[in-house]
């Protein structure tokens, strides 16, 4: 861009109103720069996969483990069970959304931890929100770093449109992640193969469905859905992450093949 472009857009942003649409669509005409191209976010799921606890965990591990010389994994974590429960103690005690949006932060910074120890011995560390400047260099060094999946809106959590539980949790945090840094792609670990019409632990008759894209999936107004809502709403004015990966990762060689670009699992896109 040269400075006379610069310059009058400058000028046309010092006297537009954030509130005008139209003139803030028309400051919007430069490329947004990825800043991590390729880098992985891997997330990590907490009650369909943490918590099953050993027998899940540590093949993933050692997954996760075998990649690393040939992929760069910024691993996220949800919060699971606990959070779920200390959710349900503050609803009973009459909690704001902010307030559980912070109970749910420290659960999934637990599970961060497990998750990190696990990875020590391989030089891999963890970061919490204030050190993600530190990112690049850790990913530069190690390949690899653990982070909280759980967004750090804390008390600015915006109150859902139904209830009180945060809208915006590890789902949301991973996809985030992998947005504004511009990720080579975005994983979700669960323990199903993907996206169904239904949930299939409880309906023998819920259909696998292998692509389809947020609009697709708004149509079908299905009940459950394997993601949170909010991850769909991010997508539609996404600038880079573009489509989101669900796999199951208690199927051993999943994580290889979703990192090395193959279609296993849902691939949803915007």
């Amino acid at each position: 861009m040269d400075k006379e472009i610069l310059d009058r857009m400058t000028m046309a942003l010092m006297g537009a109103s954030p509130t005008d649409d139209e003139m803030m669509a028309s400051l919007d005409n430069q490329p947004v720069v990825q800043i991590l191209p390729d880098a992985n976010v891997v997330k990590v799921g907490g009650q369909s996969f943490i918590d099953r606890g050993r027998a899940a965990v540590f093949p993933l591990i050692e997954e996760i483990v075998e990649n690393l010389p040939r992929h760069k994994m910024i691993i996220g974590t949800g919060a699971g069970t606990r959070a779920r429960h200390a959710y349900s103690v503050g609803l009973d005690l009459g909690m704001p959304t902010g307030v559980l949006s912070v109970l749910g932060f420290f659960v999934s910074i637990q599970n961060a931890k497990m998750i990190h120890y696990l990875l020590a011995k391989h030089g891999i560390p963890s970061i919490e929100p204030a050190q993600f400047a530190q990112l690049p260099l850790y990913l530069a060094e190690r390949q690899a770093c653990v982070s909280v999946g759980m967004p750090p809106y804390a008390y600015w959590q915006p109150n859902p449109a139904i209830g009180r539980i945060p809208p915006h949790r590890t789902d949301t945090g991973c996809y985030l992640i992998s947005e504004v840094l511009g990720a080579r792609s975005m994983i979700f670990v669960k323990d199903e193969d993907g996206l169904y019409t239904a949930d299939p632990k409880k309906d023998r008759n819920a259909r696998f469905i292998p692509k389809i894209t947020v609009e697709e999936l708004e149509q079908l107004d299905l009940a459950d859905v394997v993601l949170e809502r909010s991850v769909f709403e991010l997508m539609k004015t996404a600038k880079h992450r573009r489509s989101v990966q669900i796999i199951n990762g208690l199927k051993k060689g999943n994580l290889t093949r979703a990192l090395n670009g193959e279609p296993v699992g849902t691939i949803i896109s915007a």
